[in-house]
């Protein structure tokens, strides 16, 4: 029988023809992923909850045969944004990275699509918040999958004790444990809230708002904007700032600015917590971290938090919403295994897991997983975190929205 010659041309075709078949190949699981792999995640604010992600990164680094290496990186002094922007630069780093919202659109030259990882989560669990969707995509294509570590919602966290002295504002009544807003939740809006922090000053506990350039003070702003509907730019990315909307935002901001601690337009994203714990901070707009951390270290301040929606505008109640994504380098040299992992962490046992671990401060992406029973059972006191996750009398918001993701992350 006679055999053609491997030539130079028949390696090349033959290359091209598997490189094509690679490409054009949708994510399979593999039966073991293998290699080498550095993961870079974000380094979390609830004391043990990093300990639970390795367990579960480990126990499938382990049936995969994955060499794994994994690194905290703290979002503190922007470190794990500009850990980012160095290894995109460099085409050089971790395999994976977690990032803050608006990067996977800033670094989208440098991240693999993940559609095929995607594609799979979203038949399993059902659609994502608009949110995800709107940061998470660039060209048509997933740039990141959703994080569960980190992403959150930052509503009030407030004491019960302070509210009801001070205030006259029973927030229990208001927002029972493990039952619906009451009637009396149609009184908590902008308008009662700015009368509530002007009592709250003269009594000597402030509410804790942080006016300065890191995502908290950036977030519950962009709530507050987003109630009124006020818009900075529109989905054609016009700029839209004189309208009367704004113009009545930013009457009500200047008003609400001297109820508040003199020093918040130099707060950072552990001031409020800080400020909380301290027992001086009457409320906060903040994740569950600053009682989880209380727990821990005022336990008399955790006993007295409670956690509950946001005010309510005239164009409704908006729950400010940070994202994580976990993304992968087009220069990684293990994105078989980059992705197996990406998967593994969205399946909905490991981010029950996660969830706990964190004592509800981490909201899942996907709308069918907030239903986790940690957000009602979670205490002291029992409940205090179960309207935390937003539902449908709010709207998750992302400050800077509807603009073009390049416009709205300026």
């Amino acid at each position: 029988m006679s055999r053609r010659p491997f030539t130079r041309r028949r390696f090349l075709a033959t290359t091209a023809a598997a490189s094509a078949a690679v490409i054009g190949a949708p994510y399979i699981r593999t039966s073991h992923a293998a290699g080498r792999l550095a993961i870079g995640f974000w380094d979390h604010w609830v004391p043990g909850a990093n300990d639970t992600l390795t367990a579960i990164c480990q126990e499938w680094a382990k049936k995969e045969a994955v060499d794994l290496k994994i690194d905290y990186i703290t979002s503190q002094g922007n470190k794990i944004m500009m850990t980012a922007t160095a290894e995109s630069q460099a085409q050089s780093g971790h395999d994976v990275l977690q990032m803050l919202a608006w990067y996977p659109q800033s670094l989208a030259k440098s991240l693999e699509p993940v559609d095929d990882v995607m594609s799979g989560l979203i038949k399993q669990n059902g659609k994502t918040a608009p949110a995800v969707e709107y940061l998470g995509k660039a060209g048509g294509h997933w740039l990141g999958v959703p994080a569960v570590t980190g992403t959150q919602v930052k509503p009030p966290c407030a004491r019960i004790d302070l509210l009801k002295q001070h205030c006259g504002i029973d927030v229990q009544a208001m927002y029972p444990a493990g039952k619906p807003p009451t009637k009396e939740s149609d009184n908590w809006n902008w308008d009662n809230f700015v009368v509530a922090a002007e009592k709250a000053f003269k009594a000597g506990n402030p509410f804790g708002l942080g006016l300065g350039q890191t995502t908290d003070s950036v977030d519950w702003v962009g709530a507050l904007f987003a109630s009124y509907g006020a818009q900075f730019a529109d989905a054609k990315g016009n700029v839209t700032v004189k309208s009367d909307a704004m113009k009545q935002v930013l009457e009500y901001a200047q008003r609400l600015v001297k109820a508040l601690p003199p020093d918040v337009f130099a707060w950072d994203d552990a001031s409020n917590n800080r400020y909380l714990i301290s027992g001086q901070g009457s409320l906060i707009f903040n994740p569950p971290s600053a009682w989880a951390v209380a727990k821990r270290d005022n336990i008399k301040v955790a006993e007295q938090c409670w956690t509950f929606e946001m005010p309510k505008g005239p164009k409704g109640r908006f729950a400010p919403f940070l994202p994580f994504f976990l993304g992968t380098w087009k220069f990684s040299k293990n994105k078989s295994a980059a992705k197996s992992l990406l998967a593994h962490l969205n399946q909905r046992p490991n981010v029950e897991k996660l969830v706990n671990a964190s004592g509800g401060y981490d909201i899942p992406s996907f709308e069918s997983m907030r239903n986790f029973k940690v957000w009602e059972e979670v205490a002291p006191p029992k409940g205090t975190v179960y309207h935390y996750p937003p539902r449908d009398t709010q709207q998750v918001w992302m400050a800077g929205f509807p603009a073009p993701a390049n416009i709205a992350q300026q």
